[in-house]
């Protein structure tokens, strides 16, 4: 009896060990802990940061989006009643989403094409490349209120040097900012002004083309249009899709020089005393990032609704980047 339970334990010990999985000594078992504990210390900016900035406030946009909230009540549950009071029923949402979508596919774009053409330029200049170099990113150290306010001015319809000079030529006299057909374009000239960022950084990548590259064309006897194509392009291609990706990001929470331009062109700038409804004229510069601040602070003080816009603007901007960095993959070979 005995001999049996000992044979049936000396066999049954290496099927259980073959069975599971290995034992882990002790000792490692400490290794890995303390290997856990260094590389979560070095982790734990990021972490934080990741939590007090971005997972905190996403969860509570999504919780105050199911809630009626003035900020001073406790929030009071609704369902959907705040989803669907921004989708169906505020008269502002569309038009906003309009606007920032024409922003988008428009100032992203041409923003782009200067910055890169403006870039292509000064890196073929022999004489005086600092000077202009300078002369284009200096707009873009100004500040974005700053900027607006000089632009209002010098597009003013009325006293505008601009449309003075423009009369002078004989040619059409448009309202700028106090023109609906015209506030959005006079917008995107105001982002072509201060495209000194773009400039730079196109540089930047147009200098780090190998001329190994082009002389090698220029012995196919390709011409500049065959170059920039077969040559420039691929080589620049991550820095256009950076471009791209930032500016619609950019472009998504575009709210201070809509806002200021609205104010200035209406006559009424902070501080008068007058309170502005924002999107002048005729909601031609509603944004959304301004229907954010519009529900939640100005008029209604709904905070849920204006947590929903964000939500929405927030799903936008993930599926713009997802979309334009799946077709960076296809453009690149990328798996």
């Amino acid at each position: 009896m005995s001999s049996t339970t000992a044979e049936t334990g000396l066999s049954s010990t290496p099927s259980r060990a073959r069975a599971g999985k290995p034992p882990v000594a002790p000792a490692l078992k400490r290794k890995r802990r303390r290997e856990l504990r260094v590389a979560l210390a070095f982790l734990s900016p990021w972490l934080i940061g990741f939590v007090l900035f971005f997972a905190y406030p996403l969860i509570s946009t999504v919780y105050f989006s199911f809630m009626h909230y003035d900020g001073y009540n406790p929030p009071n549950f609704v369902g959907t009643k705040n989803w669907t009071y921004v989708l169906t029923e505020n008269p502002y949402f569309w038009t906003a989403m309009r606007n920032t979508l024409w922003l988008v596919l428009v100032m992203v774009t041409l923003r782009v094409i200067f910055g890169l053409g403006i870039g292509m330029l000064i890196t073929k200049i022999k004489t005086g490349a600092g000077f202009f170099r300078t002369a284009f990113y200096l707009p873009y150290l100004a500040p974005p209120v700053a900027a607006t306010i000089g632009f209002a001015f010098l597009l003013n319809p009325g006293t505008g040097p601009v449309n003075h000079v423009l009369g002078q030529l004989g040619l059409p006299q448009p309202g700028w900012f106090n023109d609906p057909n015209w506030s959005k374009p006079s917008l995107v000239l105001l982002a072509l002004w201060g495209i000194g960022d773009l400039m730079v950084i196109f540089m930047a990548a147009l200098l780090d083309v190998p001329t190994d590259q082009y002389e090698a064309a220029n012995l196919d006897g390709a011409g500049p249009f065959q170059r920039f194509r077969y040559v420039t392009l691929p080589n620049i291609m991550p820095i256009i899709m950076f471009a791209v990706v930032t500016g619609v990001i950019q472009t998504l929470q575009y709210y201070t020089q809509a806002m200021v331009a609205g104010q200035v062109a209406s006559g009424t700038l902070s501080g008068s005393g007058q309170n502005y409804f924002p999107g002048y004229p005729n909601g031609s510069t509603w944004t959304v990032p301004q229907l954010v601040y519009n529900l939640g602070f100005q008029s209604n003080d709904d905070i849920g609704s204006a947590c929903v816009v964000s939500l929405v603007l927030f799903v936008l901007a993930m599926a713009f980047t997802s979309l334009l960095m799946r077709r960076r993959a296809g453009l690149m070979g990328d798996d």
